[in-house]
């Protein structure tokens, strides 16, 4: 089975700072660095690392080549990415000396890319496949219906969080992935008494250095871990890590328990790195990883 990536990819700019910068702070960066990003790229690097057969659908724009170069180093195939005449999206990340972070983004060719393009892409997508999208890239209601007329399961991670966005989408959502702020806005904002009340299939809930937990609402359980006591370096992108290797272990046949595990070891190893799509640990430094 194939998992479709409808993700963003970014350019991460990431300035390290002693401290995240208050309203109408000037502060001095401390360091700088450039790195493969987005929501979507991050995604599919966990994935293709858990060990899935992923398909990446996105865009870059003129400015994309090394874009595209990162991506396809870290095993993501470009067949699938279109390249536009606009810039490509990117992040500015302020990184603080206690690892938290904070994020100013802009789409670019994220939102850019045509819907015809992305039904051709989609086309072949059938049962037993996976679509996985981000609140990153436009035309992600017609995607999501497509993928589950043609009896694909769909994945949504609610990020950022905007309550129209997960509403318009989530008639067509299996799994949907938030952290825990994002759960309090959507029970507030959808007015929902209770998250199985959603006609979800499963909820992944993360909450950072405290764990995480997978409602599976089809069998009425509740899965959980305990977060990995580690030294945080850079926490940019451990949700995706987590998302990513939880759906590609998913995907793969392990059970829920099983792949929140991983999923938990890879987000814990990923804090310890520097940087985003780049710093996401591979199956077998997972395994092996002795916290």
């Amino acid at each position: 089975m194939t998992v479709y990536n409808f993700g963003s990819i970014n350019a991460d700019y990431f300035y390290q700072v002693r401290h995240i910068p208050a309203p109408g702070e000037t502060l001095a960066a401390t360091d700088l660095d450039q790195g493969l990003g987005g929501k979507g790229a991050n995604q599919s690097v966990a994935m293709v690392q858990a060990g899935a057969d992923v398909v990446h659908l996105g865009a870059v724009g003129r400015d994309g080549d090394w874009l595209l170069e990162r991506l396809v180093a870290l095993g993501v195939a470009r067949d699938s990415i279109a390249r536009l005449s606009c810039a490509s999206g990117h992040a500015i990340i302020t990184v603080a000396a206690d690892g938290e972070n904070a994020i100013t983004l802009f789409s670019g060719a994220n939102t850019a890319m045509s819907e015809a393009q992305l039904t051709q892409w989609l086309a072949p997508i059938g049962a037993g496949d996976w679509l996985v999208m981000q609140n990153e890239t436009a035309h992600q209601v017609h995607a999501a219906r497509m993928a589950r007329a043609q009896a694909a399961r769909v994945v949504y991670s609610a990020a950022p969080f905007e309550a129209k966005a997960v509403a318009e989408v989530l008639p067509f959502v299996n799994i949907l992935c938030a952290n825990e702020y994002e759960v309090k806005a959507l029970q507030q904002d959808l007015r929902i008494s209770s998250l199985a009340s959603l006609g979800l299939d499963g909820m992944l809930i993360t909450y950072g250095a405290k764990g995480a937990a997978y409602h599976d609402f089809s069998a009425d359980q509740v899965f959980e871990v305990a977060g990995i006591p580690v030294i945080p370096v850079d926490t940019t992108g451990a949700g995706d890590t987590f998302c990513g290797y939880f759906i590609g272990r998913l995907s793969l046949g392990d059970d829920p328990q099983t792949a929140l595990t991983c999923a938990n070891r890879a987000a814990a190893l990923k804090v310890t790195r520097s940087g985003t799509a780049d710093a996401i640990p591979n199956l077998q430094e997972v395994m092996e990883f002795a916290p």
